[in-house]
């Protein structure tokens, strides 16, 4: 990247010199202050620290302001855009591709479980858990391998709801949603219930929520088109989730949880392709579209247990497995012939199941309390395979990969003011496939070419080092060095292969796609006023692009670079009125020629688009309170690419009384009626059939009520 300083760098840089946020504070969405950040422990990362003692940018969620987004938005990827800088736009589809995290992938975890799936990615992680089961959103901004493989962009921690103290509490909640014109196939529906509570040394709790979909209307009062990959309107889910611990002492504590989310497609509607050199969207009829609905299908479980003070050291040991199912809709490949003789076209189904363990030891207390030490151990088995639905053939091979990660992390507090941070993680894995006959997608009655097996395995240490010095009461200024890595998308190699005696070993290079994350910011807090600024650059020498190469293919690794800024702030105009800003801009090249030197702009499918978002939150009584947002989409250019990018701006907005009986919410999502071609579509895939609208002006009027 050009190391030279932009206006925009120079604007940006003036900006920290302003008084604002406090250390650690990251709410990206404003709300009545109840408590300081300072005070919260960030679980995902491994030596609990606290969002003041981090050296790089970290957001914590909370479940308010979860609820200020839901109130508008049942779509996942919506609220994490509307509250994470440098997240990519929702696509309003059940596939997240191309919704990154600062120009790269997120790793999404459950209450640390591992949600993404490495070796043959569907593009569905965020969609595995309702976040009506969600207790807040922690989010670590940049590459980091804390928690294995997947994090080049950062972390996404659900952290799902917390057991209420007294003998029983129990929550109801519904929703209703229609778009503006009060359509009849345009209305859906939600219900939750959950239920908490103690009785002795045990904690219990348990959650269901049901959802039905209508379709989508945009601003033009036109159906949203259906995609492929998979969908969220004119669809149903439900979540179950089941929490049991219990306090062996006042330090031990076991706990086993299982969380089962669905969320399945009605199938009630047939997509109708647009024409996007002229400007015409993607849209929907009413139709039986040819085969079995899309679905994702979820089950994590968890058994973990801590010990507060053990022998001086924290232990924290956690066991968990994952079944995750994707099915996609049928598409014109996959021919086969039915009972009748008549050609009919397959669909494929992704399977993953993940077991793992991760085993912690922190000790405190070090160098007269001013040195923390946390090492660790964790261990992955992920078995992988994608299958065709209805003739039950393989169309990628069963994949097994097998992670065996220690690491060792130290945090030094030299002063009061000053403190060092770092660690090196030490990576061994190896992939297994068996030998196997790859499926000839042109040809009705046969396979394509036999693959001979392989195990191509790989070691690798990642590092991290980070810094955070206090200046005075109210700014802090940190610098932060992280290393990421994720894997190459293994199965779309395999199920590609058509040259025959090929062979795994010789076809897979399993080298890590490694990513070095630099990063400084300040934070600030004075007191109604907050700010925090962090520009970053994140560098890989070796990412991974397919190619076709001699009838195979091949993940072509090239140098890719990216830089960004990231703003938030905060001013507290009065006791219950709160004003929130944040920025975002991000841009990447990647080396298309191989000659070491990136020459070639990414697109929307890589990096979201420069950003501005105004919140106002307000609380005019104590029973009423609103909000609203603005979000603008700047617009983009790439150069030589037809993927240039028209920007657009939203409107949301909120209301929300609280009576004796409960409370009663009325949201708004587009409020002003806006039509616009969404950020994919524009600047992500220059395709007729994915050239779609984004939603119209839609309402959604909820009722909860705890007792």
């Amino acid at each position: 990247m050009p190391k030279t300083f932009s206006a925009r760098t120079l604007v940006l840089a003036g900006l920290a010199t302003l008084p604002a946020i406090s250390p650690g504070q990251t709410q990206t969405t404003p709300a009545v202050h109840t408590a300081n950040l300072n005070e919260l422990v960030v679980s995902a990362t491994r030596n609990q620290a606290s969002t003041d003692q981090m050296p790089q940018k970290t957001t914590i969620i909370s479940r308010e302001q979860i609820e200020q987004q839901l109130a508008i938005s049942n779509d996942p990827g919506q609220v994490l855009a509307n509250l994470i800088p440098s997240y990519s736009p929702s696509r309003q589809k059940l596939s997240n591709a191309g919704e990154t995290f600062r120009g790269r992938s997120p790793l999404f975890l459950i209450d640390g479980v591992p949600q993404s799936n490495p070796l043959r990615d569907s593009a569905r992680d965020s969609y595995t858990i309702d976040l009506s089961m969600v207790e807040r959103i922690e989010v670590i901004h940049g590459a980091s391998a804390e928690h294995g493989l997947g994090a080049t962009g950062g972390i996404i921690n659900f952290v799902t709801r917390k057991t209420a103290s007294g003998q029983v509490n129990q929550s109801v909640s519904a929703s209703v949603t229609s778009d503006d014109d009060v359509d009849s196939d345009g209305q859906g529906y939600k219900l939750n219930y959950r239920v908490s509570g103690q009785a002795g040394n045990w904690e219990y709790l348990g959650g269901a929520t049901y959802q039905q979909r209508g379709v989508f209307y945009d601003g033009e009062d036109e159906i949203v088109g259906i995609a492929y990959p998979g969908e969220i309107q004119n669809s149903d889910s439900h979540d179950v989730l089941a929490k049991i611990g219990y306090w062996l002492d006042d330090n031990q504590n076991i706990e086993i949880f299982i969380n089962r989310f669905k969320l399945e497609a009605d199938g009630d509607y047939e997509p109708v392709s647009g024409d996007r050199a002229n400007g015409v969207p993607t849209t929907a009829r009413p139709g039986n579209p040819d085969g079995k609905p899309g679905y994702n299908e979820v089950t994590t479980a968890r058994l973990s247990y801590t010990h507060d003070d053990w022998l001086g050291n924290r232990v924290d040991t956690q066991l968990y497995r994952q079944s995750f199912r994707a099915q996609f809709a049928t598409t014109p490949f996959f021919p086969y012939l039915d009972s009748n003789g008549d050609t009919q076209y397959d669909q494929t189904r992704n399977e993953s199941d993940k077991l793992g363990g991760k085993f912690t030891l922190t000790r405190n207390g070090l160098l007269d309390d001013r040195l923390t030490l946390t090492t660790g151990l964790d261990l992955l088995q992920d078995e992988t395979t994608q299958v065709l639905v209805e003739t039950d053939r393989t169309y990628v091979p069963e994949s097994r990969f097998r992670n065996l990660a220690a690491f060792l992390q130290a945090d030094l507090n030299v002063t009061d003011r000053l403190s060092l941070h770092g660690g090196a993680r030490h990576e061994r894995a190896r992939l297994k496939v068996d030998t196997y006959t790859t499926i000839d997608r042109s040809n009705v009655t046969q396979d394509n070419v036999v693959v001979d097996g392989g195990n191509p395995d790989f070691n690798e240490t990642l590092y991290n080092a980070g810094v955070v010095l206090q200046l005075n009461d109210w700014a802090q200024v940190y610098g932060n060095y992280s290393e990421g890595f994720g894997m190459p998308d293994v199965g779309r190699v395999l199920r590609g292969i058509s040259t025959p005696n090929q062979d795994v070993d010789s076809l897979l290079q399993l080298q890590p796609i490694v990513t070095d994350n630099r990063e400084i910011g300040t934070r600030m807090d004075w007191q109604t006023y907050r700010l925090e600024v962090s520009y970053y650059q994140s560098n890989s020498d070796f990412g991974e692009r397919l190619t076709e190469r001699n009838g195979v293919w091949v993940g072509s690794r090239e140098k890719t670079e990216i830089e960004g800024w990231e703003v938030t702030a905060e001013a507290d105009i009065h006791p219950r009125h709160q004003l929130g800003f944040s920025y975002s801009y991000v841009k990447g090249e990647s080396d298309t020629d191989g000659d070491g030197r990136v020459d070639q702009k990414l697109t929307g499918i890589n990096v979201p688009p420069e950003t501005l978002r105004t919140t106002w939150s307000a609380g005019w009584t104590q029973a009423l309170s609103s909000h609203f947002q603005y979000s603008h989409f700047l617009d983009r250019d790439v150069e030589g690419d037809t993927l240039d990018f028209d920007g657009y701006g939203l409107f949301d907005a909120s209301l929300a009384y609280q009576t004796g009986a409960g409370k009663v919410s009325l949201g708004i999502e587009n409020l002003l009626d806006e039509t616009y071609i969404t950020y994919y579509s524009q600047a992500a895939r220059a395709s007729d059939d994915y050239y779609f609208r984004g939603r119209g002006r839609t309402i959604t009027l909820a009722y909860q009520h705890d007792f």
